[in-house]
């Protein structure tokens, strides 16, 4: 894989094997490997990708791709890991959702947010529910967590459990401009659909995420206030124009 098209293959590969993947150098590239059922996702999205046998234990090797990381005074990592002593803890079990705390899109996502006043919050595309379970741990409330993906809202909902705060999970599509009203909404999707749904979110404030940092979203109405970038992604904020 050229160096180029990595960054947005990885992001394609932590969609497509959320239980995680390996990353090793290989000529003129990187290699990017699924194993188990992952590994028929990515035949299925990637048709010229090849098969190689593998040697036992494949099935614990996923762990060693989820490791935590710190934003400011969050900390997000896999239930196998320790937070640190005094550290916000988003404790979020790898598994059927996107979304672990570890993508530069997310992480990006949840810098600008501890800029944020707390208030009532939308996480828009909320994956496992990193975003909205940090934001109900730094003090947002209420906050509503939506996803197109039904199985996203049940992990949202059994995180939000695991990690003792409220939020509210349920079923919605950016596309249909139909999201609950919020101080603040974080949008960490596709730039299409913050281009899509922003204009038309009831919020004061919004934070944009998942796109590369060439990418610069048009959304009128909103005015931008400033921008964060990490390994080749970027990150938003914009309050609404008056």
């Amino acid at each position: 894989m050229l160096t180029d098209r990595a960054e947005v293959l990885r992001a394609r590969f932590v969609e497509l094997a959320p239980e995680g993947f390996e990353e090793a150098e290989a000529p003129g590239g990187i290699e990017l490997a699924a194993y188990g059922p992952a590994a028929d996702r990515v035949l299925a999205a990637f048709p010229d990708a090849f098969v190689t046998a593998v040697e036992d234990g494949w099935e614990d090797r996923w762990r060693e791709f989820h490791h935590s990381v710190t934003i400011g005074p969050l900390w997000v990592g896999p239930p196998w890991e320790v937070p640190p002593v005094g550290a916000i803890a988003v404790v979020v079990d790898p598994g059927r959702a996107f979304g672990t705390g570890a993508h530069p899109s997310t992480r990006l996502a949840l810098e600008l947010l501890l800029d944020e006043e707390p208030g009532g919050l939308l996480d828009v595309g909320c994956g496992s529910g990193v975003i909205a379970i940090a934001a109900a741990k730094l003090g947002f409330a209420p906050v509503t967590a939506v996803d197109v993906d039904e199985t996203a809202v049940e992990v949202t909902r059994a995180n939000a459990v695991d990690n003792g705060v409220r939020v509210e999970a349920r079923t919605a599509d950016a596309r249909e401009r139909e999201l609950p009203a919020a101080d603040l909404a974080v949008a960490n999707i596709t730039l299409e659909l913050v281009e899509v749904a922003g204009p038309a979110m009831e919020t004061t404030r919004l934070i944009t995420a998942g796109y590369l940092a060439t990418d610069r979203p048009s959304l009128p109405g909103f005015t931008h206030l400033r921008r964060a970038e990490r390994d080749g992604w970027a990150a938003d904020a914009f309050s609404r124009s008056r």
